[in-house]
C-alpha cells in the first residue's frame, strides 16, 4: 500500500516523539535529522535566496527576515537586489532611494544598518563578507543568530544558533512537558542534533518545518524562558514612524506643523517620533521644514 508524503511525515513525527521521551539518544537524534531532511525534501518552500550562495544576497535576506514574515520579504528582496546589486551600489545609495525600496518592510533602522554594513565591508574588508561569525558580529545590525545564519546559508558552515523556529522544534521534541526553558539548555541539544553534512539544507528544513508545526500545534515557544508576545503593530510607534517616512518620501519636504497633523495620531506623539527620527539620522530639519536626509554614505 502506497503512502503519501503527508502520511509518512506524520508517522515520522510520532516515532520521534516516542523516541525523544527518553531524552536525546542516538536514535532520537537520527530520527530528528531524518524528519527535518524529509520535510525539506518534500515540503520545503521555494524561496529566492535559496537559489544562491552569494554572501551579499544572503546578508540582505537575513537582515530583511529579522522580525518580518517571509511572504513580505520575497518581493522586497528581489526589488532590493535589482536596485542595489552589489555592496558598492548599496554603500553609495542616497538614503531616500534606500528607504523607498525598503518601504513596507518596517523596522527602517535595519535599512540604515545594512547600508552602514555595506560601507564597512567596502572600506575595511575589500568588499568581501567574512565567513566568520565573530567578524560578522562586528557589523551593524548583525547579532549572534544573524551572523550564524549568514555563515550557514552562504558558506554551508555547521554553526549552532537558536532562533524562533529552531526553538520551536527543539522544545517540542526534546523538552516534552518542561516549561521555563532557557536557550542555554537548547544549544547543546542542537549541537548534537545538527546535520553537519549539509547545514544549509538542514537549517532551511528547520525553518520551514518550525513554521508548519506552529500552524498545526500550540506555539511551543510559550514554554521558553525568553518568550515575549509582540506588541500589536496597529497604532504603535512603529506604524507611525512608517507613515511619517512615507509622507516625506512622497512630499519630499513638509513643514513641521503640517507633518505633525498629517498622521492619524496625536500631533504631540507624532512630533516626538519625528524628533526621534531626526536623532537617528532618518530626517533633517531646516528652517522648520523636514526632509529625508539626502546625503549618501560615500566617503
Amino acid at each position: 500500500m502506497n503512502t503519501t508524503p503527508e502520511t509518512d511525515l506524520r508517522e515520522r513525527e510520532i516515532a520521534l516523539l516516542e523516541s525523544a521521551q527518553d531524552g536525546q539518544t542516538t536514535t532520537s537524534v537520527q530520527l530528528f535529522q531524518d524528519l527535518i531532511l524529509y520535510y525539506y525534501r518534500h515540503f520545503g518552500r521555494d524561496l529566492p535566496w535559496r537559489h544562491t550562495a552569494d554572501p551579499y544576497h544572503i546578508l540582505v535576506s537575513e537582515i530583511m527576515l529579522q522580525q518580518t514574515q517571509v511572504e513580505r520579504v520575497v518581493p522586497k528582496y528581489t526589488a532590493f537586489l535589482e536596485a542595489f546589486p552589489s555592496i558598492d551600489a548599496l554603500a553609495a545609495a542616497p538614503l531616500p532611494d534606500l528607504l523607498m525600496v525598503w518601504s513596507g518592510l518596517g523596522y527602517n533602522r535595519r535599512a540604515i544598518s545594512l547600508q552602514t554594513t555595506a560601507v564597512m565591508l567596502r572600506d575595511e574588508y575589500n568588499g568581501i563578507i567574512p565567513a566568520d561569525p565573530e567578524e560578522l558580529r562586528r557589523l551593524p545590525g548583525i547579532g549572534k543568530a544573524t551572523a550564524a545564519a549568514i555563515c550557514a546559508y552562504a558558506f554551508n558552515m555547521p554553526v549552532v544558533y537558536i532562533e524562533t523556529n529552531i526553538r520551536q522544534l527543539i522544545i517540542h521534541y526534546f523538552f516534552q512537558g518542561a516549561d521555563d526553558i532557557p536557550d542555554t539548555a537548547l544549544v547543546p541539544v542542537l549541537e548534537k542534533a545538527l546535520y553537519r553534512d549539509a547545514p544549509r539544507d538542514f537549517y532551511s528544513g528547520m525553518m520551514d518545518y518550525g513554521t508548519d508545526l506552529r500552524k498545526r500545534r500550540k506555539n511551543q515557544n510559550t514554554r521558553s524562558r525568553h518568550y515575549h508576545r509582540q506588541a500589536p503593530f496597529a497604532g504603535s510607534d512603529r506604524e507611525i514612524r512608517g507613515e511619517i517616512l512615507r509622507l516625506l518620501l512622497k512630499q519630499k519636504e513638509m513643514p513641521g506643523d503640517l507633518l505633525f497633523t498629517s498622521c492619524n495620531a496625536d500631533p504631540v506623539r507624532v512630533q516626538r517620533i519625528v524628533c526621534d527620527l531626526e536623532k537617528e539620522g532618518f530626517v533633517r530639519l531646516d528652517a522648520g521644514v523636514y526632509t529625508i536626509r539626502d546625503d549618501t554614505r560615500v566617503s
